[in-house]
Parts: structure tokens; sequence; C-alpha cells
């Protein structure tokens, strides 16, 4: 049985009449790297500052398990790099962290020294702050974060503004701490198809609530390519394809059917179908595009205030 490290329970924070998070429940998963997506402005950086323990919650309440003195506990095993580091400009890495170790009266020269090769800066020497590039910027803040040896990240838009390079960078920091420390890592991002590359549990928030959540699996499953067949009976065709040995599709509605694997067999599978007497309308290709499946999915829950609502009581 998997072990939750993190269950929120209609967790709420209104500014004025607005409530910017909106009855959010999920649950994380220990040792989990859990993206949080949405636009800008969709209540990301809110929710994480309540996790946190930075800001109280409008109503609602969320629980840290495995702590023996529960949230008060749990903060002090939390690491968190939340809009801008917390960085000293005119010191170089290693004084930024003595300074940070020192407040947290760990100041371990060895701790120092492994932690800043983790990230890739052990070579910075003497180079001030001021003079990094913006990934070198936000990989010292991951590293400022991992004083106290926390169990737990909360990293808000740690990519955000980066290039190709330094986004694949603080990603490869990211994969080390949670697979070689056994870090759970909870990560917002706007950017789905970056955090596809890293995390193992999604959810999807959009005006401060939750209208979707997939494991790392059922994402790949649902963005990828795959050709789609509209009939007039998709559980007979499906029983069609079935037996002709095809295995990797499923049903949608009931005139739609979703084929994932053997795809160039696409005219072959109509030919059936259609010789089983079953009337096919069309079949088109549709090639994964994993923002448009974002955009879409947002879309929906605005267009479905049911499914938004149902929304609420996700978990992962």
């Amino acid at each position: 049985m998997e072990e939750m490290l993190l269950e929120t329970h209609e967790l709420t924070k209104a500014y004025g009449k607005r409530n910017v998070v909106d009855g959010v429940n999920i649950s994380v998963k220990r040792g989990a790297i859990y993206g949080l997506i949405g636009k800008n402005g969709a209540g990301k950086t809110t929710f994480m500052k309540m996790i946190a323990g930075m800001i109280r919650p409008t109503d609602g309440t969320y629980e840290y398990k495995g702590f023996k003195g529960g949230n008060s506990e749990a903060y002090g095993k939390i690491g968190a790099l939340i809009e801008i580091p917390a960085i000293m400009p005119n010191l170089n890495a290693r004084d930024n962290m003595k300074l940070k170790c020192i407040a947290y009266n760990h100041n371990d020269d060895h701790f120092i020294t492994d932690t800043l090769k983790l990230v890739g800066l052990g070579d910075t020497g003497k180079k001030k702050a001021s003079k990094f590039s913006l990934g070198m910027k936000q990989r010292l803040g991951i590293a400022l974060a991992l004083v106290g040896n926390p169990d737990i990240l909360i990293l808000d838009e740690p990519i955000n503004g980066l290039d190709p390079q330094g986004i694949a960078e603080v990603r490869e920091v990211l994969t080390r701490l949670n697979q070689e420390r056994g870090i759970t890592i909870i990560i917002s991002s706007h950017i789905l198809a970056e955090l596809a590359k890293l995390a193992t549990d999604y959810a999807i928030i959009d005006n401060g609530r939750i209208v979707e959540v997939s494991t790392r699996e059922e994402l790949e499953r649902k963005s990828r390519n795959r050709m789609i067949f509209k009939c007039e009976d998709s559980a007979r065709a499906a029983a069609v394809l079935k037996e002709a040995g095809y295995t990797g599709f499923e049903v949608g509605d009931h005139e739609t059917i979703y084929v994932y694997e053997n795809t160039d067999d696409a005219p072959k599978m109509n030919m059936k179908i259609c010789q089983a007497g079953i009337l096919v309308n069309s079949f088109d290709y549709e090639v994964a595009d994993l923002e448009e499946y974002f955009l879409n999915t947002i879309r929906s829950a605005a267009a479905s205030p049911v499914t938004a609502e149902a929304g609420k009581e996700a978990a992962v």
C-alpha cells in the first residue's frame, strides 16, 4: 500500500471576496514528484505557501503524515523555493550556503561541498551570485532549500524563464534528489511538456480548483498519438477489433474508439468493422500535443461546472 505524505481537505484561501484557492483536496504519495500545473494566476503559488506554512488557510486543512509532531514537526523537514530565491548577490555560492547553514545551526563544510556539487555549482569558486545565470541562481536556490536535510521540497516555478539547457540542468538535479535521497518534491509550472519529463503525478489547477489529476502513465496514455474511429456502435466495433487480435485500444463514448497501437493497420481495422455491418463515419490520426491537452482540459472544466466541482475531490 502506498504511503501518503500530504493530504489536503477543502483547502481554501480567500483574499477579499475571491477564493484564490478554492476547496482543494489532494493526496501526495511519499517519494513522489508531484507536478502542479496551471496558468499564471491559477492559484499555484498561494497553494504552495499554505502547505509550506508561510500563510494560513482561510478554510480547510492540510496534514503531513508520518510526523509524530504533526505539521509543526513537518515544517522543520520542508525545504521551499517559492518565488525569488533568497540569495545574497554579493556572496559566492559557498558563502550563501554558509550563511543559511549558520541560521539553521547546520554549519557543515562537507554538507555544503556535497550539496553544491550535487546542484552543479561545486566549481564556481569566488564568483559572486550576482554574476550567475538565471539557471545557476535557481540551482543555488534549490541548494539553499536543502539546508536542514528536508524530506520534502516545495518548488514554485523553478524552471520559469530558463533556457533549454537551464531547464535540463534543474530537471537533472531534481531527479537525483528524488532518486538518491528519497526526497518528495512538489513542483509547480505552467509548462506541462517540461513537467511531463520529470513528475510522477500531476494535478491541473485553474481558478483555484483542481480540474484533473493523473499519474505519469495516465498522462502518457491520454496525450500520446492515436487513431480515432467514429462509428455507430463503439462497443460492437471494439469486440470486432478484439476478435481480430488487436488490444491497444479503448472505448470512449458510444461512438468513439481510441487506437494507440498498430495505428498503421487503421485501414484493415476499418475494413473489419465495416464487414461486421458497423457504419464507420470517420477515422483520423491525432498527433499528441501536451500543451494542447493542458489547454483543452482547462477549457472543458470551464465549460462544465460539474466537471470543475468533481475536480475538487481529486486525489493522486
